[in-house]
């Protein structure tokens, strides 16, 4: 009789681990000790200099000195649109990003193409961590990454600020790797061209509570044509006040 007890007890706790193996997020990221440098690309297909800047972000795939270290995104915005060429990728989300971080940094320079390093303008050498430095990060995240069901990616995680005093706000950007257009009008017409980091999705601001804890549990819906395998998440942290990034950390998709 107690033998039995036994083994029904032992296949109960079976089944609750492995509940809480399935339960668990197929992958996870968190940020370290240094501040990440996000680099943040403004670019256009209807843009004739453009394409030698998305060659310079996508060119970070094969450094793996900078993995980790720095967080590419490519914003493709929409005010070239009416030129010629209308960029599949562009959305005035983005375009709004631009002129909002511009104001910021109480710039008026917005153009393409343009990199912004941490907030910042920047016009540099061709390493985006040449001058840098270890700056200590303002926040610290965590982000967990579901394995995709249906057209739905669950996510997890929470950012949580180091200095509760800055007043911050989260972003989260669903980018894609691999994506090729074949140009037919505008400045490069007749061009192929290819891109990396290519923001799909862009959510925020989020806003951590008074004690400077933003948790990260959403759906961020997918569309049917996104390549699965090819998709990441990046999350950012800035002062609403300046635009300076706090903290970046940047993820790819599960393999399963």
């Amino acid at each position: 009789m107690n033998d039995c007890r036994s083994v029904s007890l032992m296949l109960a706790c079976l089944v609750v681990a492995a509940a809480e193996v399935s339960a668990a997020p197929a992958c996870v990221a968190e940020s370290g000790a240094q501040r990440a440098v996000l680099l943040e690309l403004y670019t256009s297909e209807g843009c004739d200099s453009c394409p030698p800047a998305d060659r310079r972000l996508s060119r970070l795939k094969s450094q793996p000195e900078h993995a980790g270290r720095v967080v590419p995104l490519a914003f493709h915005v929409d005010y070239w649109d009416r030129l010629g060429w209308v960029d599949r990728y562009a959305s005035p989300l983005h375009t709004g990003r631009q002129v909002a971080m511009a104001g910021l940094a109480r710039s008026r320079l917005v153009y393409t193409p343009q990199f912004l390093r941490n907030g910042r303008d920047w016009r540099g050498a061709e390493n985006p961590l040449d001058g840098v430095g270890d700056a200590r990060p303002g926040a610290r995240i965590v982000l967990e990454l579901g394995a995709p069901t249906g057209r739905n990616l669950a996510i997890g995680g929470e950012v949580r600020l180091l200095a509760a005093a800055v007043a911050a706000e989260a972003w989260l950007a669903l980018y894609e790797n691999n994506l090729e257009s074949q140009v037919r009008a505008g400045e490069n017409a007749g061009k192929t061209l290819r891109h990396d980091y290519v923001v799909r999705r862009l959510i925020g601001p989020l806003l951590p509570d008074p004690t400077g804890r933003l948790p990260l549990r959403r759906q961020i819906a997918l569309d049917a044509g996104w390549k699965r395998a090819d998709l990441g998440v990046v999350v950012l942290v800035q002062d609403k006040a300046s635009g300076e990034i706090l903290q970046a950390l940047q993820r790819p998709f599960c393999s399963s």
